[in-house]
Formats: C-alpha cells, sequence, structure tokens
C-alpha cells in the first residue's frame, strides 16, 4: 500500500530547479561583468559567481532581464528614454534589482 502511495504523489521540481531558471549564457555574462569590474582573480570569480546565484534566489529570471534592459537603455540618454525615467514603475524594476545587488554583495564579497 505504501508503494502504490509513492506512484501516484505528485512530483514536484526541487527547489534548486525553481531558483535556477536563469541561463547559463546570462550568468556568464553578468560574471564577467563583474570581473571587469572588481579584478580578474580567481577570488573575484568566486565573489561574482555567488553574486549572481543570490541575486537568482530573489529575482525571477524575467524580472532580472526587465531590469537589466532597462538599466541599459537608461545608459543610452535622450528624449527617447525620457519616459522611462519618470515611470514610477520602471524605476521599481531597477530599485529592485539595485537591492538583490546590494545583497548579493554583502553576502557574497
Amino acid at each position: 500500500m505504501f508503494a502504490a502511495l509513492l506512484l501516484v504523489a505528485p512530483v514536484s521540481a526541487p527547489a534548486q530547479d525553481v531558483l535556477n531558471d536563469y541561463p547559463t549564457i546570462a550568468r556568464a555574462d553578468y560574471v564577467l561583468g563583474c570581473m571587469a569590474v572588481n579584478g580578474q582573480t580567481r577570488q573575484t570569480l568566486e565573489q561574482c559567481s555567488c553574486s549572481i546565484d543570490h541575486i537568482a534566489t530573489i529575482l525571477p529570471y524575467d524580472t532580472y532581464v526587465q531590469a537589466e534592459t532597462m538599466l541599459r537603455t537608461l545608459q543610452v540618454g535622450g528624449e527617447r528614454v525620457a519616459a522611462m525615467r519618470g515611470s514610477a514603475r520602471h524605476a521599481e524594476i531597477v530599485a529592485n534589482l539595485r537591492r538583490a545587488q546590494a545583497e548579493a554583495d554583502i553576502v557574497c564579497f
């Protein structure tokens, strides 16, 4: 009877799978950028890897992509991005990424 219960029990994804929705290329891109800013050492590699892993536990990948896209767009400047600068929604998304990065810095660096 116990074995039958195991066969019909729903299988849920392990927590690690849920938290690991960031593609490898996104993690690698983050680590390379982090290392470019913080130094090209083994210790920095570990710290930057820790940082993106920690961010991934806080922000879903889609939110991370939105925030990164907004940050890159805001770097362009000019009238075309003025609406984004004044948007409370955009500011909140970017602020959430910055908070996640700050927390990751505390944990990893």
